[in-house]
């Protein structure tokens, strides 16, 4: 009896210690595949190495729609995770889900965890700040669009260096269209994106009222305006006369870029890697081009990607151990490894100086121009950003809206006034949904 109550002690005991001991689990869910999910799981991994408190378990769980939905569910269901990561467009929905979130700026607060907002770029923070200035969201994946140019292409035609302006955009193209293998000029992911609203931010004029959506729910998209217009008009010609070619609404032109079929392509900064791998033509790297009678232009670019969001209804261990973490991961020695490894942008300041010091610039020519871009000017109530609820469902029939003035069936005026208008009626349920 006595050796069965001793044991019994002793189970007790272990298992206790054991409890005491166990790393408090921290759950990321995230929409990075590939190569770029194995980079998270190295993240994770060597966060959960450097320390035996906490433990975080990415989970992928699909594209970026996919995981913002999965996380609303869970959220319903009282399973959420603790840290989701979402995309841009999704900023607004996440801010107006009052109650589903606690802010960046009062985790760190609140877990004592030393945090200075202007560690971080703020062409980058911008995008995830309050009207106050406190961040809501810690940025990870962040990247901007530039313009890749096929040099090989370039110098058939006697080309030297890259467009600066849509005019030499235009020029080139021609010149590249009779003195090389390319069958047009210049391609573009992501039209809305690349197109409109970095556009008009690199233009300095608006996308939207009330600061692009920054100063409150009761805002108007106003991207229909005359430059726009002019814009929109040009490539509708330049699709006419085979200088543009459309090649999707995401990243499905880059295959256009990859074959020398068009020598120029306006896309992400973060598609650098794979622009790299697969085209075997030298690849030049450049600001995006404007129009050089608009006065203020060049003003910056905006972002793309992704942050990461912090659900509430989790215990103060938990907060603290995400807290512990997001430290860690915008340590410059981590920011700058993720930035080297996928091309997107580093979202300190120490972690683009680390990448100087290391050299890296300097052996990847071209890998500094996103950031120039972005930090080109400080941003405006026109180029910091937009914030708009539902916005991805925008960015459909903007598409939709742009695939018939590519195919000579709408005018550019007459698509952008419709895209607009359809836009509001988004924005005005949006508003009622969330008053």
């Amino acid at each position: 009896m006595m050796i069965k109550t001793l044991l019994a002690g002793a189970v007790l005991l272990s298992t206790t210690a054991t409890s005491a001991f166990a790393a408090t689990d921290i759950t990321w869910w995230h929409a990075m595949g590939g190569e770029l999910g194995d980079k998270v799981n190295e993240i994770a991994k060597n966060f959960n190495d450097s320390q035996d408190q906490y433990h975080v378990t990415p989970v992928y769980k699909g594209t970026y729609p996919e995981t913002m939905t999965a996380a609303i569910a869970a959220f319903r269901a009282g399973k959420q995770p603790d840290i989701v990561q979402v995309y841009e467009v999704g900023t607004a929905t996440m801010m107006a889900a009052e109650g589903a979130i606690k802010p960046v700026y009062k985790l760190m607060q609140d877990s004592g965890v030393d945090f200075d907002p202007s560690d971080y770029l703020q062409a980058v923070t911008g995008y995830y700040t309050d009207t106050d200035g406190h961040m809501l969201s810690l940025p990870f994946n962040s990247s901007t669009p530039i313009l890749y140019y096929n040099k090989d292409e370039f110098d058939k035609a006697g080309i030297d260096g890259a467009p600066k302006t849509w005019q030499d955009v235009a020029d080139d193209s021609k010149k590249v269209m009779e003195n090389s293998d390319a069958s047009c000029g210049f391609t573009t992911g992501w039209q809305s994106w690349v197109q409109l609203e970095t556009f008009s931010a690199w233009h300095n004029v608006p996308f939207g009222t009330k600061q692009n959506g920054f100063g409150g729910l009761d805002t108007k998209f106003v991207f229909n305006g005359d430059l726009q217009k002019r814009h929109i008009s040009d490539m509708a010609k330049w699709a006419k006369s085979g200088v543009f070619k459309y090649g999707g609404r995401q990243g499905d032109a880059r295959p256009l870029f990859y074959s020398g079929e068009c020598s120029m392509y306006m896309g992400s900064s973060a598609s650098r890697a794979s622009i790299l791998a697969n085209t075997k033509a030298k690849v030049g790297f450049a600001e995006l081009p404007y129009y050089d009678d608009v006065k203020g232009a060049p003003q910056n670019t905006i972002i793309g990607g992704a942050s990461l969001w912090v659900l509430s209804g989790k215990s103060d261990e938990e907060y603290k151990g995400v807290a512990t973490f997001f430290k860690y991961l915008s340590s410059p020695e981590v920011q700058a490894d993720w930035h080297q490894f996928t091309g997107y942008l580093p979202i300190t300041t120490a972690a683009y100086e680390l990448s100087k010091k290391q050299g890296y610039y300097e052996k990847n020519p071209g890998a500094e121009v996103a950031i120039q871009q972005m930090t080109k000017n400080p941003p405006t109530e026109n180029s910091k950003g937009i914030r708009f609820g539902n916005f991805a469902q925008t960015r459909d029939i903007i598409n939709g809206e742009l695939e018939q003035v590519w195919s000579g069936n709408k005018s550019a005026e007459a698509a952008l006034d419709d895209a607009v208008d359809k836009g509001n009626t988004i924005l005005r349920k949006f508003e009622k949904a969330h008053q």
